[in-house]
């Protein structure tokens, strides 16, 4: 156990999406055997029959693409039909395009940010009436340590990571006096289908790039399976944090997620005192008033 606060979740309701695979699946499951109750979606819903087995009492298996506002809607309706209310949002589904940005091709890229951003955002807007109305409640929204430092070969979906970064510190800040939470995770590289079944490489391939995008290509094709980070420990430390009294509003998972955030805010502050002078000298001349 990550945290003995997470022992029971008795009680709680969960809405998870992307619960096929990933993440999405290993957290339905822990959900479940800690007692909480559990709306677990996917375009596929059958891969989640096994549930009703064991669990047909506290989980409820839907249909979902969150790109489809609909479908959206419906699973919302059906999920408050039968459990009340929902306490936790988890925004897990979502995938990744691997390709220089030159490469990545618009049917291959908006489908991505149609799942990653656009979807996060319509399934987010559907539950925030019912948590303002109770005053509370947990958005969990699954970013990447690609939402924070923009490497080559993941530029399009660095794009959409950014885009959900951007979207839920917004999001923390609006609903902090509502008392709803956001947390954003932030994992690094887990052994979950990111690299396998879930990812995408661009068709395109531009010899200018083999360098720098054509090295991810590779790391895409051979390190699937051999990841550093365990994802069910991921998703204990995802519950842990949803049962702290007080939730983070970012999550990094894993070592290599918090040694390269750690160099970016190194190299980043270097970059800003280096040219300090030049950003201090774009305002306007203090006035004397402004002085005072």
């Amino acid at each position: 156990m990550t945290n003995s606060s997470a022992t029971s979740q008795a009680g709680k309701v969960w809405f998870i999406t992307g619960a096929s695979s990933g993440f999405g699946r290993l957290l339905t499951d822990y959900l479940l055997s800690l007692g909480a109750s559990v709306i677990a979606t996917a375009r596929q819903p059958d891969t989640l029959n096994d549930l009703t087995t064991t669990y047909a009492a506290n989980s409820q298996i839907l249909s979902l693409d969150v790109t489809k506002p609909g479908q959206v809607d419906k699973a919302v309706n059906d999920a408050l039909a039968r459990f009340g209310h929902v306490d936790v949002l988890v925004n897990n589904a979502g995938y990744g395009v691997a390709g220089a940005v030159e490469e990545v091709a618009p049917e291959e890229y908006m489908p991505m940010f149609n799942t990653n951003v656009f979807g996060l955002l319509t399934m987010t807007k559907a539950l925030l009436p019912q948590f303002r109305e109770r005053r509370a409640g947990h958005i969990v929204n699954l970013s990447s340590i690609g939402g924070l430092i923009g490497l080559p070969g993941w530029g399009l979906y660095n794009a959409t990571k950014f885009a959900v970064e951007g979207l839920s510190e917004a999001l923390a800040a609006e609903l902090e006096p509502l008392g709803i939470h956001v947390t954003i995770i932030e994992p690094g590289p887990f052994r979950t289908e990111f690299l396998g079944t879930s990812g995408k490489t661009a068709k395109d391939r531009i010899a200018d790039y083999q360098q720098t995008s054509g090295k991810t290509r590779e790391y895409f094709a051979l390190q699937n399976g051999k990841q550093p980070g365990d994802p069910q420990k991921a998703v204990e430390a995802i519950v842990a944090a949803v049962s702290a009294p007080q939730p983070p509003l970012h999550l990094l998972l894993g070592k290599l997620a918090l040694e390269r955030f750690r160099g970016k805010m190194k190299s980043f502050d270097a970059e800003v005192a280096e040219w300090e002078r030049t950003t201090l000298g774009a305002d306007f001349p203090a006035s004397d008033s402004d002085k005072k």
